[in-house]
């Protein structure tokens, strides 16, 4: 049996595309990935993050974006949805559309069961060629565990590890002070495997 064989767009037909579209889709290689909804603790999370965000961001020069601010990696040709994006000073965006950022500073991914292996390897390859980008925050929805990586001026990525709702982290990249308790509100976590 033959197979069809795929069709490859550019980045042009892709933006048109999903500018009219009525769900979101990453874009790479010339393919379109549609995303899939998340579920409550997913969506918590990103609400509690991006209220922490806007409420320390007020009176800084910077701005923070929720899950339909489209990022592009130049350098790979991803465009994909950060569950958060955040940039200190002027955005740069792609077009006078201003709907595909070209410059944050933090990129922030709410890691769901199915999405998790994404985000930590791929995902991470492809931000760490933005050369904007200083910090990657994944905050885990099935557990208390926030793994910040920061840039460090030699190239290198500074894990730091929060794993408990008494911890919190600092974002340098955007001056934010985060308790893993503000992040986790109302957030019902399984109770931990037995051995």
């Amino acid at each position: 049996m033959a197979t069809q064989p795929k069709t490859y767009i550019t980045p042009e037909q892709y933006l048109e595309i999903e500018r009219k579209a009525e769900f979101k889709s990453e874009y790479y290689q010339g393919e379109m990935f549609l995303m899939s909804g998340a579920r409550e603790p997913h969506n918590l999370i990103v609400w509690n993050l991006a209220a922490e965000l806007h409420r320390q961001l007020r009176a800084k020069p910077c701005r923070a974006y929720m899950n339909d601010m489209r990022v592009r990696v130049n350098a790979t040709g991803l465009y994909t949805y950060p569950d958060v994006a955040a940039v200190c000073g002027e955005p740069q965006f792609l077009d006078e559309t201003r709907d595909t950022l070209l410059n944050p500073s933090l990129i922030v991914e709410v890691l769901s069961p199915s999405t998790e292996i994404y985000n930590r390897i791929r995902k991470f390859e492809h931000y760490r060629s933005v050369e904007s980008v200083s910090e990657y925050l994944m905050l885990a929805s099935e557990r208390v565990s926030a793994e910040l990586y920061t840039r460090q001026p030699d190239g290198r990525w500074l894990l730091t590890f929060a794993g408990s709702l008494e911890d919190s982290l600092d974002l340098q990249s955007v001056g934010v002070h985060l308790a893993l308790a503000d992040l986790y509100e109302k957030v019902d976590l399984a109770p931990p495997a037995t051995p």
